[in-house]
Formats: structure tokens, C-alpha cells, sequence
């Protein structure tokens, strides 16, 4: 599985040293960085990460880089990424363990701790249930989500597709599921989400995304272009370089 996360930290130097460290796991890509707080609330909601690594203690103040991020993300996110702490001291390790944090680390980072965290963070996600209920019309579905090929927007419900053939209505937007599906469920339209593991071929110039083993060809919108190129690289990096 492929895991998103993203860096929130003022220090150029130390935003390049962690993305190095997280480089050497090869199932963590970068989504974005920001510098401040307003930006680094904007990314979180535009990406939906499923891992921050947060400065807390900033070396300009102006950044407002602080806890109280934490706390404004609360008012947005319904499902909270994971939130590792990243600074130079000990200082503040008490009152970011109060704030629910997932972990604390200090600068520089050891690759041997960052292996403990994201071993921690992976045993975590590991045992979140990838089987979803569903209520349709007074019947209740079952689905493992690794069974789910797309989902179609239709009005204020979904339609779910299944690998087997059967297409599930569900009464929640599409907006619901880009929340609470795992990682590798990708919007790439207003009105598609799409599994990754389930696309076998992209064609920019028509802006279509195919989907294996079958004739449908999904559209993607310019602005969900950032997630299709999110998209070819995950799969390039794990199917072998592009040729």
C-alpha cells in the first residue's frame, strides 16, 4: 500500500533532510510542503494525507506553525491523518502528546527511529478494517474495498462499481468516500473516483483513464490533472521506470 503524506515546516534545510529520510521507504510519497499556517491548512484539505510530519516550534514565529494547526484541522477533518511531530527539542513533547499526536521525533532525523514510527503507523493502519457497509435501499452490502474498481457521482449518492460485475447505490456523496477510502483510491473528476490498482492505461491527450480488463474509459478533468500524474508515478515507481 501507498501512503501520502506531507511536510509542514518553515526550515527549507529541514524539509529536504526529511524528505531524504522518507525517500528510503519506498511505499511514502511526498504530496506537497507548506511553510505556514494558512498554507499547511490548504494542503491538508486539498489532499487529504494520511500522514503529516509538523514543525512546531518554527524558526520564524510569523509562520505560526504551532499545536493550534492541529486543533484548526479538527474543525474540517473528519478523519484526522496521522500527525508525527518533528523539532528540535524536547521542550514541547508533553503538550503535543496531549494533543492526540501520533508521534514525537527529533531533528535530525535517525533513520532508525523514523523506522520505528512508520512501522508503528503502518501496524496502525494495518488493522483499519478494509471491508465497508454499505445501506442501499434497506439492504446491507458488505465490500472489501480492494473489490471496488471506480465510484460514479450521482447526485447527492454514489454508485459503486464492483470487479464482479454489480454496481452498489450507496445514499453518501462521492465527497464522503474520497474521505474514507484508503490511499489508493484517487479523484480524478467530479464525478469519479478511481482504484489505482485498476487502471491499465492513462492517455493525457484525452484526458481518459482506462481501467483493466474491460472496455470502460474513465474521464479525468484538468483539475484533478495533480492526482493522474500522482497516479503515473506511484505506478511507474512500482511497476518498474517508465521506457
Amino acid at each position: 500500500m501507498k501512503y501520502p503524506y506531507i511536510i509542514i515546516d518553515d526550515e527549507h534545510e529541514s524539509v529536504l533532510e526529511t524528505q531524504s529520510a522518507f525517500d528510503s521507504f519506498s511505499n511514502y510519497f511526498l504530496l506537497g510542503t507548506a511553510d505556514n499556517y494558512d498554507d499547511a491548512v490548504n494542503l491538508v484539505l486539498e489532499h487529504n494525507p494520511k500522514l503529516i510530519v509538523l514543525e512546531i516550534d518554527p524558526v520564524n514565529k510569523e509562520s505560526r506553525l504551532s499545536l493550534a494547526l492541529i486543533n484548526e484541522l479538527h474543525r474540517y477533518v473528519k478523519n484526522m491523518p496521522k500527525i508525527i511531530i518533528l523539532t528540535k527539542g524536547k521542550e514541547l513533547a508533553y503538550e503535543a502528546l496531549k494533543n492526540e499526536v501520533f508521534d514525537y521525533l527529533l531533528k535530525p532525523i535517525n533513520i532508525h527511529e523514523l523506522r520505528k514510527t512508520i512501522m508503528k503507523f503502518e501496524r496502525n493502519v494495518e488493522q483499519t478494517p478494509t471491508t465497508i457497509c454499505i445501506k442501499s435501499y434497506g439492504d446491507y452490502r458488505f465490500v472489501d474495498t480492494d473489490d471496488i474498481v471506480y465510484l460514479q457521482a450521482d447526485n447527492n449518492s454514489t454508485d459503486l462499481y464492483i470487479n464482479n460485475g454489480d454496481t452498489i447505490t450507496a445514499f453518501k456523496t462521492l465527497k464522503h468516500f474520497e474521505n474514507t477510502l484508503p490511499p489508493q483510491f484517487v479523484r480524478i473528476h467530479n464525478s469519479y473516483i478511481i482504484n489505482m490498482s485498476y487502471v491499465s492505461r492513462i492517455h493525457l491527450g484525452n484526458n481518459v483513464v482506462y481501467i483493466k480488463n474491460s472496455k470502460i474509459q474513465l474521464p479525468f478533468s484538468k483539475s484533478y490533472k495533480k492526482n493522474v500524474d500522482l497516479i503515473i508515478s506511484l505506478i511507474a515507481n512500482s511497476e518498474g521506470k517508465e521506457l
